[in-house]
């Protein structure tokens, strides 16, 4: 994709913008290079001389409409074909001594009928994340440009009774990316509710996207900050407030209480959130769970074990009557 001009070409793209007073990066400048269109004016209007100057004028005039143009950011390649197909139908055209009077608004037209074709970008999910799926380029500047949300999540509330399982989900509304995502998670204790980055430490044995504790105890009071990226690059935080709420048994006593906290319910902060290793029927509840592979993986396992049943009963009746 040709977005610069070459630098002998920047000067008198300056001035023909200028006398023409239009912005100097519509679409026509993005997926075009000076060169390019210089060349089709020479052909249609020869080297040097006044009609090959209103042929430049011309040509971008043609294009003012798609200034403000935004694309799905996925689909500037095709544009740039379009264009780079464009230049060529040109070129014909001027050799064929065409008008560019008419050439010119009539490209202009084409491309805007391809323009309409393209995937549209998908809409900004509120309330945060940075959302690459949403992405658009900019005909007005040639730059790209994601959702204005912050990376930062609101704080969730998790209310759990005392000797309970808390379970935290780290899912966005949006679509992630399909590989290279990492998940880490973090702890800021002693009751706070924050998303000040100062307060948490990290949990290290956390680091898929699901995460539990069991049991809950009052020392897990606080926050746990979720971070998702993508090869390294933040793409949204998220925060979960556990409110831990119940008493000891009635009969316990300070000191049994006190006790059995440091045997058996204080987390070191390496333990306190656990490998999730779900149970099947915890497998099978979780989203996209039930794809047509995993259905025919688990076809294909039913049908091995019957197999296989069967093939155990009939050597077991072939032995005992052959042993009669």
């Amino acid at each position: 994709m040709a977005l610069l001009a070459p630098e002998s070409a920047v000067p008198s793209t300056l001035v023909a913008l200028v006398v023409l007073r239009v912005p100097a990066w519509a679409c026509l400048l993005c997926f075009t290079s000076y060169k390019e269109r210089l060349r089709i004016c020479q052909i249609f209007s020869g080297v040097e001389g006044p009609e090959r100057e209103k042929c430049e004028k011309a040509f971008t005039a043609a294009f003012q409409g798609l200034l403000d143009t935004e694309i799905n950011y996925d689909e500037r390649n095709h544009l740039h074909d379009a264009f780079t197909q464009m230049t060529h139908s040109l070129q014909e055209m001027a050799t064929a001594r065409g008008s560019f009077e008419v050439a010119f608004p009539d490209a202009a037209q084409k491309i805007q009928e391809v323009i309409t074709q393209l995937k549209e970008a998908p809409a900004c999910i509120p309330p945060c994340g940075l959302q690459e799926v949403a992405r658009r380029f900019r005909c007005r500047g040639c730059y790209s440009t994601v959702c204005d949300l912050p990376l930062d999540c609101p704080v969730q509330d998790v209310t759990v009774t005392r000797g309970q399982q808390a379970m935290f989900s780290c899912t966005v509304n949006f679509q992630l990316p399909k590989e290279e995502i990492t998940y880490s998670w973090r702890f800021a204790g002693g009751g706070l509710r924050t998303q000040d980055p100062s307060y948490f430490r990290n949990i290290p044995r956390a680091e898929g996207y699901l995460a539990r504790i069991r049991p809950v105890q009052p020392t897990h009071r606080g926050t746990f900050s979720c971070v998702i990226k993508h090869d390294q690059r933040l793409l949204a935080r998220l925060y979960f407030f556990l409110n831990v709420t119940g008493s000891p048994p009635i009969k316990e006593t300070e000191l049994q209480s006190s006790f059995r906290e440091v045997l058996l319910w204080a987390p070191r902060e390496a333990e306190m959130i656990e490998p999730w290793r779900p149970s099947l029927g915890e497998l099978l509840a979780t989203p996209e769970a039930l794809t047509p592979s995993n259905q025919c993986l688990l076809a294909a396992t039913a049908a091995i074990a019957s197999a296989s049943l069967t093939l155990l009963a009939w050597m077991f009746f072939r032995w005992y009557f052959s042993g009669n």
